[in-house]
């Protein structure tokens, strides 16, 4: 049994998820362990990416710090790299005594070296390849069975492919498109349908894989002695959803089951979550130092079953770079959202991937109209964010506030954005990946 201070951990990532799993009530989707392991832990409902679109998103996971403080403003394929002060949580672990190690995925480096773990496994060789839930869970099983009974405690990530598109049917048999449940911000036809079924398709067998991690704990007797945190980057690709700063972009699965021993809360809860609140969470209830440069705010006290108080009140999210250079902010309380554009686009700026997929095809081009300097939206009485109640002089005292409150965290994160239009990143050369250039659609659209 390891010590209840210093749990073994391990966290797995998925791609393009968004909440998209039969515990947040999505009605038709099969992902019965991930169901499991929400009831025996805490799901998060309020949880959110700071970015709608990979690598940024991932590197604020990782570091508890927002992609434009951390350097990665866009895709890590397409050039952009963390700062060279940037810590990440693997490597903070490591100096804490902790064995790190990587299986599968990652969107934050070319370099996989530079993002602190003593071992990464299951790496592709070049970036046109895939690293699937099969062989990636086949190489983290193998790692438990080598490293459960060690003395020291573990930090093992385990990153999916899944459910980045595409969908082919030989590896994702695809759901009943009669039996699939259509989000309220997508046309209900046979076009989203067919593609949510094929979604839905690549979801299944990524929760069989989690499955057989999670089995794995209990087969090997660590379960109780292990923290276990699931989550993905941003919302679905989907339009409307990944490379926007609407809730379906922005929105993530967290489930998390902390160790027997810490007597944490159990079930759901709507506290406000960013992604920049888990490396001060997973070190602030190590009971190890968070960095000064942590942007993130901790609720450790609160898993480890203290104060009940909300953590924060405000989410902040951001775009930079995707496709193209789109810059956006927007600030989410609990019931309003904000939304600040700083150049002139459409109203849906649709990557590649989501561009050539079958619900674009039956989307109409409403989305293509003028997007608005500045969007406000009632959560309450409008989930889907489609009524902007910026122009309306009813609510023109929260807009000011809420763009106040905007800038004052621009300000306080040394956003660069402030200051003008953002430098873009150069097309790289890289040895790992070789020659990249851009090209729409396919692996670049992550």
């Amino acid at each position: 049994m390891t010590d209840p201070a210093r749990p073994h951990i391990l966290l797995v990532h998925w791609h393009d998820l968004g909440r998209h799993l039969g515990t947040y009530g999505r009605g038709g989707v099969h992902s019965p362990h991930l169901d499991a392991l929400a009831d025996q832990g805490i799901r998060f409902d309020r949880a959110f990416g700071t970015a709608p679109l990979c690598s940024p998103a991932r590197g604020s996971l990782f570091t508890g710090r927002y992609p434009h403080d951390n350097g990665l403003l866009g895709l890590a394929h397409l050039g952009w790299e963390y700062k060279p002060d940037v810590r990440t949580l693997p490597a903070l672990l490591g100096e804490a005594g902790y064995r790190t190690a990587l299986a599968g995925m990652q969107h934050e480096s070319s370099d996989p070296v530079r993002l602190g773990y003593e071992e990464c496994f299951a790496l592709r060789r070049t970036h046109l390849e895939r690293e699937y839930c099969g062989p990636v869970t086949d190489a983290a099983v193998d790692w438990l069975e080598r490293h459960a009974a060690a003395p020291e405690p573990f930090f093992l990530v385990v990153g999916f492919e899944e459910t980045h598109r595409p969908y082919p049917p030989e590896r994702y048999p695809p759901d009943d498109p009669a039996a699939v449940e259509v989000p309220g911000y997508l046309p209900d036809n046979d076009w989203t349908r067919d593609d949510l079924a094929s979604f839905q398709g690549s979801i299944r067998v990524a929760d069989q894989a989690v499955g057989r991690l999670l089995g794995t704990l209990d087969r090997l007797g660590i379960a109780e002695d292990t923290w276990v945190l699931f989550t993905t980057d941003h919302g679905m690709a989907f339009p409307g959803g990944k490379s926007t700063l609407y809730d379906p972009g922005t929105e993530v699965a967290l489930l998390t089951r902390p160790p027997a021993a810490w007597g944490a809360p159990r079930g759901a809860t709507d506290r406000l979550f960013s992604h920049v609140d888990v490396v001060p969470t997973v070190l602030d209830a190590l009971s190890l130092p968070v960095p000064g440069e942590v942007q993130g705010v901790s609720h450790a006290e609160w898993l480890r079953g203290g104060d009940p108080a909300p953590a924060r009140t405000r989410i902040f999210t951001e775009k930079n770079f995707h496709d193209g250079y789109d810059p956006i902010r927007a600030v989410r309380t609990a019931t309003h959202k904000y939304v600040r554009n700083f150049e002139e686009r459409p109203r849906l700026a649709l990557p590649g991937d989501i561009e050539s997929s079958p619900t674009r095809r039956g989307l109409g081009d409403d989305h293509l109209r003028h997007r608005p300097a500045e969007e406000l939206y009632d959560l309450r009485a409008d989930p889907w964010e489609r009524t902007d109640l910026a122009a309306d002089p009813a609510h023109g005292a929260l807009r000011e506030e809420l763009a106040a409150e905007l800038r004052d965290w621009q300000q306080a994160s040394g956003d660069p954005l402030l200051a003008g239009p953002l430098a873009p990143q150069p097309w790289p050369r890289q040895p790992r990946y070789g020659a990249l250039v851009p090209e729409t659609g396919g692996p670049w659209a992550r």
